[in-house]
């Protein structure tokens, strides 16, 4: 496959070209090419993403998986330190809500930060929201504890952010995190396992 880099020539991405590479692509060799994207790389791709391939959060948990079981996705954002991480998602249970998924980060900071944890819905446009502004009432099984994000350090990190989702290829996604409703620049991909 061609460098990641030949998909972000001058001003254009080349997000049909990128979505067609990452798909036909073994798991790990995807996982490792959404992977190396760099910060101004992720920005650009989440502009380009816009409209380009709907997603709701059956693309992040399928429905064939039961509740509360975990669907790991891999992930790197644009900051300077602590780039790499996972997002892990569950379905919530069907008592609870059959429209949205529950989950929170896995990363190396986490005793520090709390694990950030989330709620998932469909939003307009066919996009996905991840909002740190509803905390699940539990986790999936294995999970830690859940916190609200405004405890430890989580409450300069989680707390009052939502991330918008957008899709890529059938198993990445972009998304741009904001607090307050204000845009941030800070980027992340995501890579779903499986």
């Amino acid at each position: 496959m061609a460098s990641i880099d030949s998909f972000f020539v001058g001003d254009r991405v080349d997000i049909e070209g990128l979505a067609k590479a990452l798909d036909a692509m073994a798991e790990l060799e995807r996982r490792d090419a959404a992977r190396s994207m760099n910060a101004r790389q992720q920005a650009r791709l989440f502009d380009a993403a816009r409209g380009f391939k709907k997603i709701s959060i059956d693309d992040f948990v399928p429905k064939e998986k039961g509740s509360l079981s975990p669907v790991i996705h891999y992930g790197r954002n644009s900051l300077l330190l602590f780039t790499q991480f996972q997002k892990r998602f569950c379905r919530a249970p069907e008592d609870v809500s059959d429209h949205e998924l529950w989950g929170y980060n896995e990363q190396t900071m986490k005793a520090f930060t709390g694990p950030g944890y989330f709620v998932a819905y469909n939003i307009d446009d066919g996009e996905v929201n991840i909002d740190y502004t509803r905390v699940p009432p539990k986790g999936a099984p294995g999970w830690p504890d859940v916190l609200p994000n405004s405890a430890k350090l989580s409450r300069f990190i989680y707390n009052g952010t939502q991330d918008r989702m957008r899709g890529v290829s059938k198993h990445v996604t972009i998304g741009r995190a904001s607090r307050a409703g204000k845009d941030m620049d800070n980027w992340f991909v995501l890579v779903r396992e499986g």
